[in-house]
């Protein structure tokens, strides 16, 4: 029986905060060490040519590294969004607008079909509203990203993947809706593999977290905010996790990647 692995990862990259090209060497260090197949990253910055410096901060990391690129606006100032970067041919791909529920953040969802050696992969990039109080608009926006996936992935084919910022902690009310722990008065559940829980060290596995000295000046509490889901369980156990863990989580030449760490996941292929 084939039971080849791909690694899956994720890392919501600041934006170009902070000193950017020390960041930028130290991502790119992560990716190569690192060496996964997909790699989900938010807050990417994509400009014009014509607009500033022409910043393209998903083809800067993935340069020389042979992965292909998709990128998807996450606002109207036409800069800011998520990328994937995949090691296998990216077919079609979309974007779908997330619900603001009255905020003024333009969240979005971006959709990347990816053929890999064991089958087409649903693979999905998100970043969730960020403030403590808006616990509510996640909810709506998790309910929009489930919705999603199940009319896009087919339920007989390789489980869909589902990576990003969640800007929620584990035991919040819009994670538990995708741990199928509560319906969130919808009548219906949903059922999402939580590959640090399931394969993680035991640890809280905190990725926003004070010891960076990017995320310590808001003295906000240490805590696991980014994700990587595996949708439901599939019966010949594709997709199901057997490592993670967290990364980027270490200065390169005294400086951090970001203000958030990542997570890695070694996902069983087939």
């Amino acid at each position: 029986m084939n039971i080849e692995t791909t690694r899956v990862a994720t890392l919501n990259i600041w934006n170009r905060f902070g000193p950017w090209e020390d960041r930028l060497e130290a991502i790119r260090a992560g990716v190569e060490a690192l060496a996964p197949d997909i790699l989900g990253l938010q807050e990417v910055v994509r400009l014009e040519p014509n607009d500033g410096d022409g910043l393209d901060q998903a083809a800067a990391i993935a340069r020389g590294f042979g992965y292909n690129v998709a990128y998807g606006r996450a606002r109207d100032e036409r800069w800011f969004g998520n990328a994937v970067l995949s090691r296998w041919p990216i077919g079609r791909t979309h974007v779908y607008e997330l619900p603001r529920v009255g905020t003024d953040e333009r969240r979005t969802l971006l959709f990347a079909e990816i053929g890999s050696p064991f089958g087409s992969i649903p693979f999905f990039v998100t970043h969730l509203n960020w403030k403590f109080e808006e616990g509510h608009v996640r909810e709506a926006q998790m309910r929009e990203i489930v919705r999603r996936i199940e009319a896009l992935a087919p339920a007989d084919g390789f489980p869909a993947l589902l990576v990003g910022d969640m800007n929620a902690e584990p035991d919040s009310d819009e994670i538990r809706y995708l741990r199928g722990l509560t319906t969130l008065g919808q009548g219906r559940s949903a059922y999402y593999q939580d590959a640090f829980a399931l394969a993680g060290d035991g640890t809280p596995g905190a990725t926003f977290a004070r010891r960076n000295p990017f995320a310590g000046p808001l003295h906000e509490p240490d805590r696991r905010i980014d994700y990587i889901w595996v949708r439901g369980r599939d019966d010949a156990r594709r997709g199901e996790p057997v490592d993670a863990r967290v990364v980027f989580d270490q200065p390169v030449n005294g400086t951090f990647p970001s203000d958030h760490f990542g997570v890695i996941a070694t996902l069983r292929g087939a």
